[in-house]
């Protein structure tokens, strides 16, 4: 990749600033928070160790959840995450309980070659004296050529955050001489990067969720670049709509029908829609269901793709060299109404051991991979919500753009 990476930087001595993404949730043990879920944390390691054991003074800064009042900031300090990652790595972690100023920068300047410190939530700097100025969510330049002065060279690991232009990553990015890119940014900008760029054919998307509008520009931007797009979930019934079929009371977006058969008639066969569904006569697990084939009956919604779906989704991906999930089929946090969700995961595996490439990106299409327990054996699991549906969509991405080049 054309990017600057953490490999290729000479470390030894230097005060390596590193964005990490540890947005960790926490929880109340004995009147004293600590991590609820360390995965966030693990997999920054294997940069933060890289670091270390290279000679490089390691000064690691996050956010964590949000600030909005003076209220907020004592829950949220990153003190309990700096200890979860003293435990993990087996080393001392220095914690500084602040964002800027003599304490941080004597800290700094103490550290020797392979320790590593943590600083305060950088969120903490949106509020200050109880007003809300948002220094690091709006990007603040002094801010950004504040922290940038704390250190030598700059490590981009939290893709989580890639699509934002904080004071964290792009503000820094603008004030120092190189800005590489971890390994675990690494990664995301070869899987999904390469697929959207310069995928493997054919290329198949798969897009699922609740609403056309909030993956409308996803699907127009696959259109042009996959070889097949595979809608499913609930912004299928919008386009079932479209094409006339009763959807009983489905979720359904009356303002995207016309778009909707705006993107039908223009993808022609490219897009490939449910044929049935799994139909209920409530949004709950021991709802009455049926397979409805064509029209759904009145007072009955879909909450999944129905068999013959499934088998036509199976035959789409069964020679894909490529494939992009992101979004599930139907209600999976129903049991009733995950089989549609699960078997594509199922398909997914099988291609993947036939050879082909599998992301999955964002949120709930990541907890369906983890609930099927398959997850290690796709291709490649993106840490991104928000900014792996930007990047699906085409954008450019401010995090990632602040990376030197090559």
């Amino acid at each position: 990749m054309a990017k600057l990476t953490v490999e290729d930087l000479e470390l030894k001595g230097k005060k390596v600033l590193m964005r990490v993404d540890f947005n960790v949730p926490l929880k109340e043990v004995d009147g004293q928070q600590e991590v609820a879920n360390d995965n966030r944390i693990v997999a920054a390691l294997p940069t933060i160790k890289y670091v270390l054991s290279h000679g490089g003074r390691a000064v690691l800064f996050s956010h964590l959840g949000r600030i909005k009042s003076e209220d907020d900031k004592p829950a949220l300090s990153m003190k309990p995450v700096a200890q979860r990652l003293a435990d993990l790595l087996g080393q001392p972690v220095t914690f500084v309980p602040a964002i800027e100023g003599p304490e941080l920068e004597d800290a700094i300047n103490k550290l020797e070659d392979g320790q590593v410190l943590i600083f305060e939530n950088t969120r903490y700097a949106d509020v200050v004296d109880g007003e809300v100025v948002k220094r690091e969510s709006k990007n603040d330049p002094a801010l950004g050529a504040y922290w940038a002065s704390l250190g030598d060279i700059f490590v981009n690991d939290a893709f989580g955050t890639a699509h934002r232009s904080h004071a964290s990553n792009a503000g820094i990015a603008a004030n120092i001489a190189q800005t590489a890119a971890g390994f675990l940014m690494e990664k995301e900008i070869k899987f999904l990067g390469g697929a959207v760029e310069n995928p493997e054919r054919p290329f198949v998307a798969i897009i699922g969720g609740a609403k056309v509008s909030d993956k409308i520009t996803i699907i127009q931007n696959l259109l042009e670049k996959a070889d097949k797009v595979i809608v499913g979930g609930g912004m299928a019934y919008t386009f079932a709509a479209a094409k006339g079929e009763k959807i009983g009371n489905s979720l359904f977006e009356e303002d995207k029908v016309e778009l909707a058969k705006q993107l039908i008639a223009d993808a022609g066969d490219k897009l490939v829609l449910p044929v049935d569904a799994v139909a209920a006569d409530k949004f709950a697990n021991d709802a009455d269901s049926y397979v409805a084939e064509g029209d759904i009956k009145d007072g009955y919604m879909g909450l999944d793709i129905g068999p013959k779906s499934v088998e036509l989704f199976k035959s789409v991906l069964a020679d894909a060299k490529t494939v992009v999930w992101n979004g599930p089929m139907g209600v999976f946090e129903m049991p009733n109404f995950a089989k549609g969700t699960l078997a594509i995961g199922e398909e997914l595996v099988k291609v993947t051991e036939k050879g082909a490439t599998t992301i999955v990106g964002g949120g709930d299409s990541t907890a369906a991979v983890q609930q099927l327990g398959v997850a290690d054996q796709l291709s490649h699991i993106s840490t991104g919500g928000g900014a792996s549906l930007e990047y699906l969509e085409g954008k450019t991405l401010p995090g990632i753009a602040a990376i030197s080049e090559k």
